[in-house]
């Protein structure tokens, strides 16, 4: 079992920079698939970036060149530095972590971005 919280978002203008947190705890971090997903009002959850625990990474379109994910196993802790915001990317965001068929969220964090 894996619990995730995570924190960072907050109200920021277009533009400007937000590091997100998502703190782990109850189980072994590495072996984990991690992900932040963001969910637009009236909008489906979608992946925005995901962190494989080989090390991979991976970015939707939309973000790309603009959002980085990192991770620190030893801390558990899953970050996604966001730069150039833009109105767009207001959304709640959350924290995934997938192995083998299990998957953990956590309750997500609220990013807006102000034109």
């Amino acid at each position: 079992q894996l619990q995730l919280v995570e924190s960072g978002g907050t109200l920021v203008q277009a533009g400007g920079s937000l590091r997100l947190f998502c703190a782990a705890s109850g189980s072994v971090f590495a072996i984990y698939t991690m992900g932040w997903y963001r969910q637009a009002p009236g909008k489906q959850r979608e992946l925005v970036a995901v962190y494989t625990s080989g090390g991979d990474t991976n970015y939707e379109a939309a973000v790309k060149g603009r959002f980085t994910i990192s991770r620190d196993s030893a801390k558990k802790e899953l970050y996604l530095q966001m730069n150039s915001l833009k109105p767009e990317d207001t959304a709640i965001y959350y924290c995934n972590a997938k192995f083998h068929g299990l998957s953990y969220w956590g309750q997500g964090t609220q990013v807006t971005v102000s034109s």
